[in-house]
């Protein structure tokens, strides 16, 4: 399988993703759209991640339009897709659903809530990463899979081969480092988790982080 992952700002990586991709033996390739311009074709790409980053799908840029013809694409062929955080919001976006501000702003460690028991041995709650101040509208066509005390639309299921995450469940602890001391700013401003870079880094990975991410990977390319 050759997994393609889009990546939109240099400190957040596919962290357990590519170690998922290891695991079974697939081909990696990562992407840097904002950087470089260059996106893979469809008829490429088994498995394509779609990672976060500080823009918004809402910005009027070439390469986020681009990007949305290729997840058109992708979505056409009934193949694997996963987006995280902002990758989620191009998903719904793609679908013609709307990405507007959230209530709250997100950034640090927070419980999410299993609500749905379409993909089995997920955990009723678990702690994961939040790095955001937008959200998805859930697609009609899709079902809610997360959600979070501040923020009810955390994550989705479309079909059997798309999941969208507004948090993160990617990161192991060195990626939590990168993405704390390079966007350091982001956690302190108007920020409703009130947590500190060093409290981010200091709280450290849940170790079923990783167990989750590999079965939402094995659930939608099984």
């Amino acid at each position: 399988m050759r997994i393609n992952v889009l990546q939109h700002t240099p400190n957040e990586g596919p962290g357990l993703i590519q170690d998922w991709a290891h695991v079974h033996d697939h081909e990696f390739y990562v992407y840097h759209p904002y950087q470089f311009g260059n996106l893979p074709t469809a008829d490429e790409t088994d498995l394509l991640v779609i990672l976060g980053g500080p823009m918004s799908p809402n910005d009027d840029l070439p390469w986020i339009k681009e990007e949305r013809v290729l997840i058109q694409q992708l979505l056409d062929q009934h193949k694997p897709i996963f987006g995280a955080c902002y990758g989620a919001q191009q998903i719904v976006k793609t679908l013609g659903y709307a990405v507007t501000k959230a209530p709250h702003k997100e950034v640090g460690w927070a419980p999410v809530y299993r609500q749905s028991d379409a993909i089995p041995g997920i955990p009723d709650q678990l702690v994961a990463l939040h790095w955001h101040e937008e959200m998805f509208q859930v697609p009609v066509e899709a079902q809610l899979l997360f959600s979070s005390d501040l923020v009810e639309n955390q994550g989705f299921l479309l079909g059997d081969n798309v999941i969208g995450l507004q948090f993160h469940f990617e990161p192991q602890i060195d990626n939590v480092r990168e993405m704390a001391v390079n966007d350091d700013q982001y956690p302190l401003e108007h920020n409703d988790l009130h947590q500190t870079p060093q409290e981010i880094i200091d709280h450290g990975v849940p170790a079923s982080n990783k167990r989750v991410m590999f079965s939402l990977l094995d659930y939608i390319t099984r």
